[in-house]
Parts: C-alpha cells; structure tokens; sequence
C-alpha cells in the first residue's frame, strides 16, 4: 500500500468549498503543490482568518516581479505553481495515478479535504478511475490508539500552507503507525 498524505487549503462557506491551494506528499518522494488561480479572491479578502493564516503562505513577487506586483494582488499570478483549476485537476490525478493501483489518501481532519479533492472532477461519482473515493483521517487514527490532539506530534512552521501541512500529514501519519507496529 502506498499513502499519499495530503492538504488543501479553501474557503466555505457552508455550502460550497473553493479551493485555494493544495499540497500532496508521497510515499515515493514524490510532492506536489498548486495554487487555484480561478480561487475567488473576492470572498477571500473578506474572510479575515484566510486573510491572516492562509493568504500569507501563497506565492509572493521575488525581486522585479515583487516590485512590480500590483498590491491587490494576493499571490503572485506568474508563480510556476499557480494553476487554472482544470489543469490542477489533471495533474492530481496524475499525480495519484503514479502510485500505483493500491493507494490510500491521508489527511487531518480530512472530511472537507476530501470533498474539495473530489470537487476539482465535478461530483463524487465522476473521480476518475485510480483516485480514492474516500480518505484516511488521521485524527480517526489518533482517536483510535486514544490519542488527542495533544499526543501528536506538532508542526513546528508553515501552518497553512498546503505542502508544509502535507509535509506534516506525513510526518504524522508515519508517527502514529510506527506506534501501532510497536504496540
């Protein structure tokens, strides 16, 4: 079994998710990370916690392209990992697919990751052949081998960016079965 341990960042509202970035982390080494450029930045900038916790991890202007970075901009829309939704889209399920055929999807507190995840092919019965239909929560884990949140190992940076939380899915995850196995 191969884990694929993942994050996305996003805005609900309590109808709809929208995606703003996410990150995925492999058991293979391999990682991937993208930004929503179709994201709705209006929405965004009135959401003071994605204003003070999320917006601050996305890409920003380098150099000349800082300095000539408009200020409304939120992130920096040249950036390499900044895609359109339907490209993004393409390149998940690539990215899983790459697996192998016996994968598993990881992540914290992952009900709305996973509904975000299924979103970018339209609905839950149009994942494309490959991609799980459902995810591994890690606090299920956790609550499993009772454990709270307190147990856990903590992240120490980058909270709220898709590939450092991934990153720490990860980390996490692996912590928690090394337990089991021990046990």
């Amino acid at each position: 079994m191969t884990a694929i341990d993942y994050d996305l960042e996003f805005l609900e509202d309590g109808r709809t998710i929208e995606l703003i970035s996410i990150g995925m982390v492999c058991d293979d080494g391999r990682e991937y990370y993208a930004v929503n450029r179709d994201m709705p930045v209006r929405r965004i900038r009135k959401h003071k916690w994605l204003m003070e916790n999320v917006v601050p991890s996305l890409p920003k202007g380098h150099g000349d392209a800082k300095i000539h970075m408009p200020k409304r901009w939120l992130f920096h829309y040249a950036d390499s990992t900044v895609k359109h939704r339907e490209r993004i889209a393409d390149e998940v399920m690539d990215f899983i697919r790459a697996a192998g055929p016996d994968i598993e999807l990881w992540a914290n507190y992952g009900a709305y990751d996973h509904v975000c995840l299924a979103q970018l092919w339209g609905r839950m019965i149009d994942l494309p052949e490959g991609v799980p239909m459902f995810t591994n929560d890690i606090q299920q884990e956790a609550r499993r081998q009772g454990l709270g949140w307190d147990d856990l190992p903590q992240q120490e940076s980058g909270e709220h960016n898709a590939l450092a939380d991934a990153r720490h899915n990860q980390a996490v995850r692996r912590w928690l079965a090394s337990r089991q196995e021990a046990a």
